[in-house]
């Protein structure tokens, strides 16, 4: 089987994290990313950027015009609640600053990107599936397709952990050769690098019938092969599946007992509509994967 070419790479260079930033809207789910920004926050002597952003108006059930009290009892629980996640014992020994501003979720969030020099964004996600992400969306997908650095995103099936104990290493980079995909290459590999931990190359190949199936596996490990160079301090694995990406990356990051995912995402042009379809790959592995997620935009 004639072996396809694969797209120029990105020079493999080592990552720096200066500034990260930690969204948050307090919630449970939310507060379970906490640990994961500390930890790469110490590993990479980062700062950390606390941000919170208050809703323009109430969440009222009618259509009113909000009074000045109610808008400043929404400002100041959420200043309560910010002080109160910045006197927890994390925050110890992590620079750190605190961002609690008011508007549209998005808009306000790039442009604390932008003013803060942000490396990596993480932030927790309900992870809805389905008509219920259908009709709510998706703050988390949004903030990955339209941000232009990485973004860490903790779900709702990774396990609750401390700073101390996680670490990447064993890193899943599932990917399709496309160049979208390649371009979350150097930064799975720098993270499997810097604890000197198992990069598992994965794709997957959806409709092979079975009589091909061996010639197809032998074809595409060498293309992951190809992919990368023995002068790196990780190890590595090679695995190829012959079912769709989303249910195949998440089977694959639970029997390999992957860490971290670190995946290739593609801006879309209707970025507001794509945050609310519910069959998007990412999005499903982003909500349903047993550990973290760091999406690249490519």
């Amino acid at each position: 089987m004639q072996s396809l070419p694969i797209p120029a790479l990105p020079t493999p260079t080592r990552i720096s994290l200066n500034n990260i930033l930690l969204a948050t809207d307090f919630s449970n789910l939310s507060t379970a990313a906490l640990p994961f920004a500390i930890a790469l926050a110490n590993w990479y002597g980062a700062k950390v950027f606390v941000a919170h952003v208050v809703p323009p108006e109430p969440y009222l059930g009618v259509a009113m015009e909000p009074a000045p009290i109610q808008t400043d009892l929404l400002w100041n629980s959420a200043q309560r609640e910010m002080d109160a996640l910045l006197s927890r014992e994390e925050f110890a020994h992590v620079p750190h600053n605190e961002i609690l501003r008011r508007g549209e979720i998005w808009t306000t969030i790039s442009g604390i990107l932008h003013r803060n020099a942000i490396d990596l964004i993480v932030i927790g996600t309900h992870g809805r599936q389905g008509l219920k992400k259908m009709f709510m969306g998706s703050v988390a997908e949004k903030i990955f397709r339209q941000a232009d650095c990485p973004v860490l995103t903790v779900g709702p099936e990774v396990a609750t952990t401390d700073a101390a104990s996680w670490e990447p290493a064993r890193i899943l980079f599932p990917t399709d050769f496309t160049a979208t995909s390649l371009h979350a290459l150097p930064y799975a590999l720098s993270l499997a690098e810097e604890k000197q931990g198992t990069l598992i190359l994965m794709h997957s190949i959806p409709l092979t019938p079975y009589q091909y199936q061996d010639a197809v596996r032998e074809n595409i490990s060498k293309k992951l092969e190809r992919l990368v160079t023995t002068d790196v301090w990780c190890k590595f694995e090679f695995v190829v599946e012959f079912e769709f990406a989303a249910d195949t990356i998440l089977r694959a990051a639970c029997e390999h007992k992957a860490d971290l995912v670190v995946m290739g995402v593609n801006k879309r042009a209707t970025a507001t509509i794509s945050s609310h379809l519910p069959w998007s790959t990412a999005s499903q592995v982003v909500g349903r994967a047993p550990c973290p997620v760091l999406t690249v935009r490519g």
